[in-house]
C-alpha cells in the first residue's frame, strides 16, 4: 500500500489524531496565557504559595513548612510511581495477543473494524501519554526538592536579612514552587487525555468527542469551578 491509499483508508484517524494533538498541547498552551491575567486555579495558587513562604520566612522553626514540602512530595511521587505501573501495563498489553479483544470491540455498536496493526498504534499513543506525564510528575518531584532545599536555604530571622532579600526569596521560592505545581498539574491533565484516547478503541468519533470533552471538564474546574471561587474570595494581598 502506497503513502496516498494508506491517507485515503485511515484519513478519519489521521484527522482524529490531529485533532486530539490541538486539544492536547492547545489546551497547555491556553491555560498557561490566560493565567497571566485571567483568574485561574495556577494565577490563585501562586498568590497563596507566596503567602506560605512569606509566613515561612518570618518563623523560627520550619519543621512544619518542610511537612508541606514533604506532603507534596508525596502526592508527585504517588503518581510518578502509579505512572510506571500503567506504562508496564500498557508494554505488556503491546507484547501479548490482542485479538481476543479486538473481538470483543468489534461487537461494541459504531465500532470500528480494528486490524492489529492500529490497535497497536493506539495503544502506543497511550504508552507516549505516560511517558510524557512521567516525566512531568519527575520533574515536579525534583523541582520540590529544591524548593525544600532553596527554603533551608534562606537566611533566619535572627540573621536580620534585609527586606529587599527576604522578597527576593520569597519570589524566588514561591516562583519555584509554582513550576513545580505546574508539571504535576500538566501530569494529571495527560491523565485526562488519557482517557480520551480510550475512546479511540470504539471509534475516531468517540475519540474526537471525549478530546473535547476532556477540555471542557478541564477548563470548567481551572476557570468556573467553585473552588476557584471560594480561593479568589480569600486571595491574599
Amino acid at each position: 500500500m502506497n503513502f496516498s491509499a494508506f491517507v485515503q483508508a485511515n484519513i478519519g484517524n489521521i484527522i482524529a489524531v490531529v485533532w486530539f494533538m490541538i486539544c492536547f498541547r492547545g489546551y497547555f498552551r491556553y491555560t498557561a496565557l490566560r493565567s497571566l491575567d485571567t483568574p485561574t486555579l495556577a494565577y490563585a495558587m501562586h498568590r497563596f504559595r507566596k503567602q506560605w513562604i512569606r509566613k515561612a520566612l518570618r518563623r523560627e522553626n520550619r519543621i512544619a513548612d518542610t511537612n508541606i514540602i514533604a506532603n507534596l512530595e508525596r502526592n508527585v511521587s504517588f503518581f510518578a510511581s502509579t505512572t510506571l505501573f500503567i506504562l508496564a501495563g500498557l508494554m505488556t498489553v503491546l507484547g501479548t495477543s490482542s485479538e481476543t479483544v479486538i473481538m470483543m470491540l468489534s461487537e461494541i455498536p459504531f465500532s470500528d473494524q480494528n486490524t492489529r496493526g492500529e490497535w497497536e498504534l493506539k495503544v502506543l499513543l497511550l504508552i507516549c501519554l505516560f511517558v510524557y506525564a512521567f516525566f512531568k510528575f519527575t520533574w515536579g518531584l525534583r523541582q520540590f526538592g529544591q524548593v525544600s532545599v532553596m527554603l533551608g536555604g534562606v537566611p533566619e530571622k535572627h540573621e536580620n536579612p534585609s527586606d529587599e532579600e527576604t522578597q527576593r526569596h520569597v519570589e524566588s521560592i514561591s516562583t519555584m514552587a509554582s513550576k513545580a505545581a505546574g508539571n504535576f498539574n500538566n501530569g494529571l491533565r495527560t491523565y485526562y487525555f488519557s482517557m480520551a484516547v480510550l475512546g479511540w478503541f470504539v471509534n475516531f468519533w468517540v475519540f474526537m468527542i471525549l478530546s473535547v470533552l476532556v477540555v471542557g471538564v478541564l477548563y470548567r474546574r481551572e476557570f468556573r469551578s467553585d473552588t476557584l471561587a471560594i480561593m479568589m474570595a480569600d486571595l491574599p494581598d
